[in-house]
């Protein structure tokens, strides 16, 4: 096994060289509460139709459906998260998927859904607030 470097310039390197399906697992975000209770899982990759909620920066707070995923820049487009140019038009903003929490998920894809079911199954996941001391 080959063993990854500490090194800042390395790990950079490595993040913008990766390939696309290490890009893919990059591109996670957290659950909602709710799901992270109901899925057992923490994160899972963000999907277009998932309905997230921004949770840092200028647009926080605000909550949308992704509407288009960008893997060479790792940023995601939220429907209504949008900022008019000098010329007048409407872009959309681009938020990094860490940046969000997914409150509905998109099970259109049946992989997908059987690989939270699987999850479901294997452990449940304890939140902070029912942590017992």
């Amino acid at each position: 096994m080959r063993s990854s470097s500490k090194k800042p310039r390395k790990r950079r390197k490595r993040l913008y060289e990766a390939p696309h399906h290490v890009r893919r697992k990059e591109f996670s975000a957290h659950l909602s509460p709710e799901l992270r209770k109901k899925y057992g899982t923490r994160a899972v990759p963000v999907r277009t139709g998932d309905v997230v909620t921004i949770v840092r920066g200028d647009f926080a707070g605000m909550e949308g459906k992704v509407t288009k995923l960008n893997f060479k820049r790792r940023r995601i487009a939220i429907e209504g998260v949008t900022r008019e140019k000098v010329d007048g038009t409407t872009v959309p903003v681009p938020i990094h998927p860490s940046k969000v929490e997914i409150k509905r998920l998109n099970l259109d894809d049946k992989w997908r859904k059987k690989i939270l079911d699987r999850r479901a199954e294997s452990k449940p996941v304890v939140l902070k607030s029912e942590k017992v001391m």
